[in-house]
């Protein structure tokens, strides 16, 4: 049957983070691999309360069909909320997705011919390159360091890429490194996307997970151009069961989405739009992130407090200001994804996401991407220990017989 199938499909590939979800069937596996929220922090009193009200009271509008941008009060809401982050729009500015990972389907859809060019961080979110792969781009990396995407780097790129389609970023608690671009590198990105003329994918599934540190103004709040494509999302601040996701955009980019998206699935479940506009009018939901992001925030701690009692002082991670994610750096020789095959899993019984598989071009194999949100804190410690004895014990030798065998 191969023969059948579009050239495109070539591209697409396994998602090694879906691969290793597979072991939370094991439950003698702990698992730090998914950038799953804490389902035991989900609202499900006010999301029962919201069903069953939407489901008695508007129930025969609630599951037909409707237009394809989203029903007017959720669009509204969204409005709202990017309102008082900064961003002047109106709810026509606002296209409800079905998460914003279809956001990244129709905006590589609208814009990349095959061999384009995407410019984007080094490494970046797994599930962009996926979603970006059956439209045959090539990419541009930028480097980053502790203050996000690099962007001198970024100058030097966009001088050396003419033609180049959009950048792609993730502004806050970057994924998979879960560091934060500064502001005055929101400036300069912005300014130099103007000199350059190019368009900015911003992707903000994490920005309402601060949990320390000074708010930044999002990309888009300091667009002057309606050169910026904000997607939010509502996965990971109530529950991704709802699949409610957007984006905000100039007129021109969002009409071309709109369409894009009726060719693709007419529209959104009406009945989640429906409970979410009715969550966000009954209930407070910032209310309810205040009470989330002190759970995340005890979690990192801990992970991150256990990483350095257990880990060798050569092995280093990032401390994520929110978000869901650290980044670990092992030494320049250490195979990251041949460890946990190894020695991780059948010893330690501990998943991570090795960190290859997160660089558009060059991967490289000795880093990892660790979640703290999923699993409970005390199995999470556990856990870390397990590894953590792994690597600084007998895992000296295993760590050396791995680089000898390396290319």
């Amino acid at each position: 049957m191969e023969h059948h199938f579009a050239q495109r499909i070539g591209r697409v590939r396994p998602s090694a983070i879906r691969q290793l979800l597979q072991l939370g069937d094991d439950p003698s596996i702990t698992s730090f691999g998914g950038g799953y929220p804490d389902p035991t922090l989900f609202p499900l009193d006010q999301l029962r309360s919201v069903y069953d009200h939407v489901l008695r009271e508007q129930g025969r509008t609630a599951l037909q069909y409707t237009a394809t941008a989203g029903i007017p009060e959720l669009r509204e809401r969204i409005a709202d909320r990017m309102g008082r982050d900064g961003v002047d729009c109106s709810a026509e500015d606002v296209l409800v997705l079905q998460g914003a990972q279809q956001g990244l389907d129709l905006v590589a859809k609208l814009l990349i011919n095959s061999g384009d060019v995407i410019i984007t961080e080094n490494p970046t979110f797994l599930g962009a390159l996926v979603a970006f792969a059956p439209y045959e781009p090539d990419y541009a990396p930028v480097t980053m360091d502790k203050d996000g995407m690099d962007t001198d780097s970024l100058e030097w790129v966009l001088a050396n890429t003419p033609g180049a389609k959009f950048i792609y970023v993730i502004p806050d608690f970057q994924n998979p490194t879960g560091v934060t671009l500064s502001l005055e590198r929101r400036h300069r990105l912005l300014e130099l996307a103007d000199q350059h003329d190019i368009i900015v994918l911003e992707d903000t599934p994490y920005r309402e997970l601060r949990f320390e540190g000074e708010q930044l103004p999002t990309l888009k709040s300091l667009d002057t151009e309606g050169r910026v494509i904000h997607l939010g999302s509502f996965s990971k601040t109530l529950a991704p069961g709802v699949r409610m996701g957007y984006a905000v955009a100039s007129p021109t980019i969002l009409t071309k989405l709109e369409l894009l998206k009726l060719a693709a699935d007419t529209q959104s479940s009406t009945l989640n739009m429906t409970a979410t506009a009715r969550f966000l009018t009954e209930f407070d939901l910032d209310a309810h992130l205040e009470a989330v992001r002190p759970v995340y925030r005890a979690k990192r701690d801990a992970m991150l407090s256990t990483m350095a009692e257990t880990f060798p002082a050569d092995v280093k991670y990032t401390r994520p200001q929110g978000g869901l994610f650290t980044w670990v750096t092992f030494p320049e020789d250490f195979d990251s994804a041949r460890f946990m095959a190894e020695y991780s899993l059948p010893q330690a019984r501990v998943a991570y996401v090795p960190g290859g598989t997160f660089f558009p071009m060059t991967q490289a194999a000795h880093y990892a991407r660790f979640s703290y949100a999923s699993v409970q804190q005390e199995e999470m410690v556990a856990g870390v220990r397990r590894l953590g004895h792994l690597l600084t014990g007998s895992g000296d030798a295993r760590r050396s017989s791995l680089s000898s065998t390396l290319p």
